[in-house]
């Protein structure tokens, strides 16, 4: 049966709505980053660029870097913009636009995100580089899909029991990377750990303004588990729904994160521009080795 056209919106030039994308207008392998301004930084380094294009927020440059075809494409900010973009990048790969149907033989493709973040942890550097191995997710966005046991209830449970988790909040829901992906970009230089995805920047990862928070000690209480040696190592807004979304539509994913804040300490760093370039540069070179 097809795809009914208010499910899978299609712009008047046949690309899918909100990314302006068409199929061939991608590559299998993807870096995601939140800020649109950053794609310029990636793709600066290709050797040439074959596509771009930008709709809202969401913005991409496909070409090529050492002989390696890449999409650089901007989520924007948050859980929300996140269900967006890898769904309808999988679209993209996996749907017959002409037949409205899933394809018969699917893409796998490859999603790194290279983001910005704060680290809870007083070990962890300003300038640092974090992998994460997991993905938290405190924003409920994935409850709206059936898991399929792509989820680690162990963990779940003693992360719940941990930070006496309200009933009232969404379950927590913890998401491993790509083991293939997670092996490929390891280094003895980058920290590992599992990031913690809120759905928003203030309150939801205990920054108080003017307005108080439900429970004050819960930055402390991350920060304390442990759970067989998995810590939580830094909070931004996007990994645990890329990691939930490429599990379930079978694609890999990766989240590298630039740390330009310590929470611990309350510091910032120096200079974020050059650790997110260093970043960048790390990333594309580790894409091109065999």
């Amino acid at each position: 049966m097809s795809i009914k056209n208010s499910e899978l919106i299609l712009n008047p030039d046949g690309s899918i709505y909100h990314l302006n994308l068409k199929p061939e207008h991608i590559a299998e392998t993807i870096i995601l980053v939140g800020d649109q301004d950053r794609v310029e930084k990636v793709s600066k380094h290709f050797d040439s660029i074959e596509f771009t294009t930008q709709k809202r927020e969401f913005k991409t440059h496909t070409g090529f870097y050492k002989g390696k075809r890449l999409s650089v494409v901007s989520t924007g900010i948050g859980p929300d913009n996140i269900d967006i973009v890898l769904n309808e990048l999988d679209a993209l790969a996996n749907i017959d636009f002409e037949t409205r149907t899933p394809k018969s033989n699917l893409t796998s493709l490859n999603f790194i995100r290279i983001g910005t973040s704060g680290t809870l942890q007083n070990d962890i550097p300003l300038d640092a580089f974090v992998l994460s191995t997991h993905g938290l997710d405190l924003n409920g966005m994935l409850h709206n899909y059936q898991l399929d046991n792509i989820t680690s209830p162990d963990i779940e449970q003693a992360f719940i029991e941990h930070t006496k988790w309200p009933s009232f909040k969404s379950k927590p829901l913890i998401i491993t990377c790509s083991p293939v992906l997670e092996k490929h970009f390891s280094n003895h230089h980058i920290y590992h750990g599992m990031t913690v995805t809120a759905s928003g920047f203030y309150g939801p990862q205990g920054r108080v303004l003017r307005l108080a928070l439900q429970d004050n000690e819960l930055n402390s209480k991350i920060e304390t588990f442990n759970y067989q040696d998995v810590r939580a190592t830094n909070l931004e807004m996007e990994t645990s729904a890329i990691y939930g979304l490429a599990k379930l539509m079978g694609h890999h994913a990766l989240s590298l994160n630039a740390i330009i804040s310590n929470r611990s300490h309350g510091s910032f760093s120096k200079n974020p521009g050059q650790t997110i370039e260093n970043l960048i540069l790390y990333t594309l070179d580790k894409l091109t080795e065999a």
